[in-house]
């Protein structure tokens, strides 16, 4: 189907019915929604490999499908995680204090830094998955960590006073993304 349409006419026929597949997959049809436009975004700006594929359509379907899954994951397991230490109740998510350092240590930090930041603390992904997905050598991640670690220092503490990938650093950026 994609070899012979441009992604426009691509995007038009088959963008509702793989938001009807992820929804029956999932359940949610605001995040299905979400998910599928994040896989077409993805899909665009590798179109042209993209639309080589067999079954252009079934990669963005399975794309979509693990945005989801990973979406709905991390909010499961941040609600869980907010139940175990008693604030279920009145709490808004992504509000305490430590989440709000973070946030604002992120946004000072290089786009690349904190995506790799995020994908390898939030998202759990090694080095080499980060160096697949950014398509970027390992090296080069690992010197984004290592500098976005160092540039996020003065305003997470975590950074500071703990080696990098020790247990302590990584605890404050798991435990906000939902994990224990």
């Amino acid at each position: 189907m994609g070899d012979e349409l441009g992604f426009d006419e691509f995007y038009a026929a088959s963008f509702r019915r793989l938001v009807g597949q992820l929804y029956a997959m999932t359940g949610s049809l605001a995040d299905s929604e979400d998910a599928v436009q994040e896989a077409y975004a993805r899909a665009w700006q590798r179109w042209d490999k993209v639309r080589e594929y067999g079954a252009p359509e079934a990669w963005i379907r399975t794309v979509a499908y693990r945005i989801a899954v990973s979406a709905g994951r991390k909010a499961k397991n941040r609600l869980l995680a907010h139940g175990r230490h008693g604030e279920g109740r009145g709490f808004s998510p992504g509000l305490s204090p430590d989440h709000l350092a973070l946030m604002s240590a992120l946004r000072r930090i290089s786009a690349d830094q904190r995506r790799v930041i995020v994908l390898h603390y939030l998202v759990g992904l090694s080095v080499d998955e980060i160096a697949d997905e950014t398509a970027s050598p390992a090296g080069t991640v690992k010197a984004w960590l290592s500098r976005g670690r160092k540039a996020m220092a003065p305003y997470v503490s975590e950074f500071a006073d703990t080696a990098p990938g020790t247990l302590q650093t990584k605890t404050i950026l798991r435990t906000e993304a939902g994990e224990e």
